[in-house]
């Protein structure tokens, strides 16, 4: 894999993000539900501003000179920055959301900590592979390249003040998600071979062209083949999966 910071890796791929990643509207429901009655909200890692919520009073943070470009007209202010080093006073927000940013961050633990200090609530949606069922992406055609995600579940938890604190609930992803993100197209493969596709999602952006070049042809050649719905086939009829997402809700 080739080594990028968030803010690099972003400079790389967000120039065509806007194509394939925004939000979907039943996640978004979802991610607005869980911040309650908060007016003014801090969307750190916010990249293009999808899931901002548009009947509140949002500030962005956004650490990629590309994706703070590519956030479109009327959208939020954004400031550059990392979530680990805040430039906002305590309790500054009613609520800080993330939005699948954390994983980049350089210290996850860090920036969480940062989250409940300039707002009264936090609303995280992360990823751990460990806690939806399986994936036959990562399984079968990306072994090994979600071994070291940051943060796992518990960790996150832990930083956003612990269990007793912290709810947790699952985002199911629906079989026609809206946002390309990497498990969203759990029943489509056929996306992934779409080399656009693919340029919005960080972990195609880390692998290196051999890598990259051996997964298309392997999932290519399953399609064809048949082997890809002799396995998996049934996927394609269900309406939505649990993958490993999850809304950490850390209300104030």
């Amino acid at each position: 894999m080739q080594g990028l910071t968030p803010g690099g890796r972003y400079d790389r791929i967000g120039r065509s993000y806007g194509a394939t990643r925004r939000e979907d509207p039943r996640i978004a429901a979802q991610l607005h539900r869980a911040l309650g009655d908060a007016r003014t909200v801090v969307n750190v890692g916010a990249g293009t501003g999808a899931y901002e919520p548009r009947d509140r009073e949002v500030v962005a943070v956004e650490p990629s000179a590309t994706m703070r470009a590519a956030r479109p007209a009327g959208a939020a202010p954004c400031v550059d920055a990392v979530a680990e080093a805040l430039p906002f006073e305590d309790r500054a927000f009613d609520a800080a959301m993330a939005v699948l940013t954390v994983h980049h961050w350089d210290d996850p633990a860090a920036g969480l900590r940062e989250l409940r200090r300039v707002a009264r609530r936090a609303v995280v949606l992360g990823f751990d592979q460990h806690f939806g069922g399986p994936s036959w992406l990562t399984d079968d055609y990306l072994p090994g390249v979600l071994g070291k995600e940051r943060p796992a579940l518990p960790e996150a938890v832990a930083a956003l003040g612990g269990a007793d604190a912290v709810r947790v609930e699952p985002v199911p992803v629906p079989r026609d998600c809206a946002d390309g993100f990497l498990h969203a197209f759990w029943a489509r493969p056929e996306a992934y071979l779409d080399p656009v596709v693919r340029a919005n999602i960080s972990v195609f952006a880390l692998l290196d062209d051999e890598a990259e070049r051996r997964f298309v042809a392997t999932l290519r050649d399953d399609l064809r083949s048949g082997a890809w719905d002799a396995r998996h086939g049934p996927l394609r009829d269900r309406p939505e999966l649990d993958l490993g997402y999850r809304l950490l809700v850390a209300p104030g």
